[in-house]
């Protein structure tokens, strides 16, 4: 099992890395580094091609990382036979398979490893982390869409979604007696670090957002 978790690691990080901002953009005579805040991620997408293709970019990010992390459910799956030990082991070998993905968005090596900020692909590795994430990761998914719908902004609803998911992990292990923090904690640490990473990559548009000079989106011209 522990050479099949080695191999989906390495092949995570590869398709994690595919830029399909930059491909969708390039299929239509553009650059995206060089429109906009020049990030490769679907928001910049949106701003360039309008918001279809933005979508159509978010929902590829997400499969980056929800396709790696579905593939290793069989592996993963059968916790209930496993000792607290290899339960662990278990979790973290296939939270390393869905950090790899995320790290080849940020730092794909096809494109000089300056990549997007792994927003979509951390939903797409949330959801794909069934049951333990996935719930967590619905909750942030709908906060990130009513924010989106209410002010426009998607850098600031990436920004509270990330927030809200550790608290919702939190949250949802206090509330569901069967999920023991004694195993689970090793979700716990990619809970709080992944969103605060996501957070940290956003830091520009914060300062955006402060000055009132962040790019909205869903207006009339998209």
């Amino acid at each position: 099992m522990y050479p099949v978790f080695a191999i989906a690691i390495v092949t995570a990080y590869f398709i994690g890395s595919i830029p399909f901002g930059l491909i969708i953009a390039k299929a239509h005579g553009k650059d995206l580094r060089s429109i906009g805040s020049g990030n490769i991620g679907a928001t910049n997408v949106s701003r360039a091609l309008g918001r279809k293709w933005g979508y159509i970019c978010f929902l590829l990010d997400v499969l980056k990382g929800l396709i790696p992390m579905l593939a290793m459910l069989p592996f993963a799956s059968p916790i209930s036979v496993q000792t607290p030990t290899q339960k662990i082991i278990i979790l973290f070998l296939w939270l390393a398979v869905g950090c790899a993905a995320i790290l080849g968005h940020i730092f794909p090596i096809y494109v000089k490893f300056k990549g997007g900020k792994g927003v979509a692909t951390s939903f797409g590795i949330a959801l794909g982390l069934w049951p333990y994430y996935t719930i967590c990761a619905f909750i942030s998914i709908l906060l990130w869409i009513a924010i989106v719908l209410i002010w426009r902004y998607i850098s600031l609803a990436s920004i509270i979604a990330a927030i809200s998911f550790p608290i919702a992990f939190i949250v949802m292990i206090i509330i569901r007696p069967y999920w023991q923090i004694s195993v689970l904690w090793p979700l716990l640490i990619p809970a709080i670090s992944i969103p605060a990473m996501v957070i940290f990559r956003h830091r520009e548009n914060i300062k955006r957002l402060k000055t009132g000079s962040e790019s909205k989106v869903l207006s009339k011209k998209n």
